[in-house]
């Protein structure tokens, strides 16, 4: 009788968990994100791809996330926090799907190169997350789902001491938290 009641309980549960509603997956691990491009102007680019839906039209992320919307790095000049020109249609769509799905909350991660001092770099990374985040603002995302970190040096993107590496390294990263 005991087995009973145990089995019958383990099933009521499995129905209504079989009905629940699941929330979308935020993103992808990082462990398949590597940042290409290797010049002084940067990539536009990261191997990082969200899951989810079917993009910003579609569900709060893209499985197959293309355009804008799959680009997760901003990568900057030298010594400068200034968004550049060829990253705006990146911003807008993290915008457009941050806005229209208010739950969402995304945290900016600042990073630099090796140059410069640990003090410096810090507050260079903190610079270029809080030009995200404004651009971000600026087209209507809520304060509260957007958070920034600077890891300055800590974190690097590409390993060396040349152009290359260096280029991969002055960026933040676009994370969707869970």
């Amino acid at each position: 009788m005991k087995r009973m009641i145990t089995i019958g309980l383990l099933l009521a549960g499995a129905v209504l968990l079989s009905g629940c509603k699941h929330p979308p997956l935020k993103e992808a691990p990082n462990a398949g994100s590597q940042a290409q491009g290797s010049s002084e102007a940067g990539a536009s680019t990261s191997g990082q791809g969200l899951s989810g839906g079917a993009g910003v039209e579609g569900n709060a992320l893209g499985g197959a996330a293309t355009g804008a919307l799959a680009r997760t790095v901003i990568y900057f000049d030298f010594d400068k926090s200034e968004i550049k020109p060829e990253f705006a249609d990146v911003v807008s769509a993290h915008a457009r799907n941050l806005t229209s799905h208010p739950n969402l909350k995304m945290k900016l991660e600042g990073n630099t190169d090796e140059r410069g001092t640990r003090e410096y770099n810090i507050g260079l990374g903190e610079r270029r997350a809080q030009a995200v985040r404004r651009a971000l603002m600026l087209q209507g995302v809520a304060e509260s789902q957007v958070t920034t970190v600077s890891f300055g040096a800590e974190r690097p993107a590409a390993e060396g001491d040349d152009e290359s590496a260096w280029a991969k390294n002055r960026r933040v990263e676009l994370v969707y938290l869970p």
